[in-house]
């Protein structure tokens, strides 16, 4: 017997999806990730006639919030409402069905959060420390990592920060930085001694090791377990639960003014305090319950957090169940590059739907087809392009508007009766039957990909079905036939209707519509009989439109100036060469001239030849590469250059030059030709 989740009869289902945080908008790693897999998996659920509480929120704490309203001049509440509302309103856009989007600023979050701290804190579940922590004495106040910036001992770069070298990805500790100085006032820090309260990881070791290591190597994702695994053999330690900042959820106790929660601490908390917003009083059995199962959707970047941190921060109360299982993806990269909200390397959500308007369901197929379930994968545009037009229209589109207007080409929009069925359409029918057990069992073991895969073998399945019927021919011969083939393809369609809306819910609500059908579970399909005779379907329309080449063109070209501002901004000076010795420099011989002639070198693309008057009576070639950045060399005609006249000459392309013409390349690599200040006479010497 194969495995699935049913056969142990829970009652309801806690589904969580990691906390975006509040400090940009959503972009489709976080899409591919986390959310479109999680929706998938709850409107399935409710489908099936299960009990289901969807949780979402933004997590709006943390230093990169305050280092961006600091950036901004405004204050983290005003960065958090900004980006909350964003990435809400997206949502609900494309279509993630939360039963609840909260967010971890609301009072209610605040109090809950306070309130476990203390609960653990009275049980004595925590351990004090005092440790040394940089403290910037000009701002008065400890300084969190990202606000302490430094040489990276491993690679040099001198712009690493106090968790992490982004030049390297090396993880650091700030004390590891060479010449570490504060972000906020561009001291030097000091280290003083400041008290923090820890959750001991460690005393937890032994349950964890079972719990993970024993229970779930057969059912949890392999990057997951290995992941737990590799954090558990490595030995476990304590975890600060508190950070000396100003903005978060404030340490409930007198003696610790100036201290928050440690927003890995605080923010899966929300999963709670939103279950109590929606639940009220009756929030308790969706965490309190054995019979609830808790599933968390997360990126691998979570999996610590949510297989080893927060259910540590569970087992300490004692009276929440336990997650079930945590299906982390990995990463989504963007056209072969690493997505980066810091570089501006992305597709973000609210921009790709007013760019595409209507086509929700377009990017939610893509991402589940292309989703990182095993290893990192990558989405391109022309991959959207090709799924669009290759894929939704030419199968699901294709199979579903045929039949349709064929229906009411022949039968004015009723549903014909059904005859009697060949021997190949009783296969059909029987094949029709085993769709919603095959797609259910690939979402149930989170195989989202498979399950979508089904989803469209189904699809594929009607098109065999007209293409080999062709009733289009049969209707002239037999015409009682044909009503059985039509028949079938509309049962089919309403299959479709119903098995791909976990999918794709614009795409089935137009279906449900334009073929009038109630609202049906997840029990209904599989059916051959879910339209009877005579049911009116309405006026066919497209269920996808071609996306063409210049809409995608778009969005490249968008990208590939993005890419090009990135290499600007981290464009540096070269380093100093070697030192040079004054009397080598006193032996090159610069001068200035004026350019009488200049044009291309024949049969060489990046010459250009310059005929200059250095004063001296006789003009003089000079041959320079720089072509490509002077298509009009007739405009440099006039005007005052920079070359040394003492190089020997030397031939290029059948052209002696005699000197160099002097230029610097820009930081976008464009060589520009060195011109003096104001005009001199020919042949005065530079130096």
């Amino acid at each position: 017997m194969i495995y699935t989740e049913r056969d142990r009869h829970f009652k309801r289902y806690t589904v969580t999806s990691a906390l975006p945080y509040a400090n940009g908008p959503v972009h489709i790693g976080h899409l591919a990730g986390v959310y479109v897999p999680a929706d998938i998996y709850a409107r399935y659920l409710r489908a099936q006639g299960e009990e289901v509480l969807f949780i979402g929120g933004s997590d709006e704490h943390g230093v990169p919030i305050t280092i961006k309203a600091r950036k901004e001049g405004c204050a983290p509440q005003d960065i958090v409402d900004r980006y909350h509302k964003i990435i809400k309103d997206s949502f609900a856009e494309l279509g993630i069905s939360f039963d609840i989007y909260s967010r971890t600023s609301s009072k209610e979050h605040h109090e809950t959060a306070a309130a476990y701290f203390k609960k653990l804190y009275d049980e004595g579940k925590f351990v004090e420390k005092v440790s040394m922590q940089y403290f910037d004495e000009e701002a008065g106040c400890f300084l969190a990592d990202r606000y302490i910036t430094g040489t990276c001992p491993h690679c040099g770069n001198e712009h690493a920060y106090g968790d992490q070298c982004e030049a390297c990805g090396t993880s650091l500790n700030a004390t590891d930085l060479i010449n570490p100085k504060s972000a906020l006032s561009g001291s030097k820090p000091v280290l003083k001694e400041t008290k923090h309260w820890f959750l001991p990881l460690d005393k937890d070791e032994p349950w964890l090791r079972q719990w993970i290591l024993d229970n779930h190597k057969s059912d949890w994702k392999v990057n997951v377990y290995g992941q737990c695994k590799s954090w558990i053999d490595a030995g476990l330690q304590p975890r600060a639960v508190t950070r000396d900042l100003d903005w978060g959820v404030k340490v409930p106790l007198d003696e610790a003014q100036g201290k928050v929660l440690y927003v890995w601490f605080d923010a899966p908390i929300g999963y709670i305090s939103f279950t109590k917003q929606l639940k009220g009083d009756d929030w308790e059995k969706w965490w309190k319950s054995d019979d609830t199962k808790l599933v968390h959707f997360i990126g691998k970047d979570n999996i610590v957090f949510h297989c080893i941190i927060f259910p540590s921060m569970l087992h300490a109360d004692g009276s929440y169940i336990l997650p079930a299982n945590v299906p982390a993806n990995e990463f989504l990269n963007l056209e072969g590059d690493k997505i980066s909200t810091s570089r501006n390397w992305a597709v973000w959500l609210h921009e790709y739907l007013k760019d595409f308007p209507g086509k929700q369901d377009v990017l939610r197929y893509t991402l589940c087809s292309n989703a990182p379930e095993t290893k990192d994968n990558d989405f391109t545009w022309k991959d959207f392009q090709l799924k669009n037009n290759s894929e939704l229209v030419a199968i699901l589109g294709n199979f579903v508007n045929r039949t349709l207007v064929l229906t009411h080409k022949f039968y004015d929009g009723k549903v014909p009766a059904r005859g009697t069925l060949t021997e190949t359409e009783q296969e059909v029918v029987k094949e029709l039957a085993t769709f919603p057990e095959r797609i259910g069992r690939s979402i149930e073991n989170h195989r989202f990909r498979e399950a979508l895969s089904e989803m469209m073998n189904l699809a594929r399945l009607g098109n065999k079905h007209l293409t080999d019927t062709e009733p289009w021919k049969l209707i002239k011969t037999d015409p009682a036939r044909t009503a059985s083939v039509m028949n079938l393809s509309l049962q089919i369609c309403a299959n479709l209707a119903i098995l791909c809306a976990p999918f794709l819910p614009f795409t089935a609500d137009k279906m449900h519509r334009i073929m009038n059908l109630p609202a049906m579970g997840w029990q209904h399909a599989g059916s051959a009989n879910l339209l009877t005779e005579g049911h009116t379907i309405e006026k066919p329309e497209l269920l996808f439109e071609q996306i063409d080449d210049s809409a995608i063109q778009a969005q490249i070209d968008r990208l590939l100036q993005t890419k090009r501002q990135n290499e600007l901004e981290a464009w540096r000076p070269a380093d100093v060469k070697p030192v040079a010795a004054f009397d080598d420099f006193g032996k090159i011989d610069i001068r200035v001239a004026t350019v009488l002639e200049c044009d291309k070198v024949p049969k060489a693309d990046k010459l250009l030849r310059f005929l200059l008057d250095d004063g001296s009576g006789t003009p003089r070639t000079i041959v320079s590469g720089i072509a490509k950045f002077y298509p009009n060399p007739g405009e440099l005609v006039g005007r005052q250059v920079c070359f040394i006249a003492n190089f020997a000459p030397r031939k290029l392309k059948g052209v002696e030059s005699q000197g160099m013409i002097l230029s610097a390349e820009d930081k976008d690599g464009r060589l520009v030709l060195i011109t003096p200040g104001q005009a001199v006479a020919d042949g005065c010497s530079v130096g």
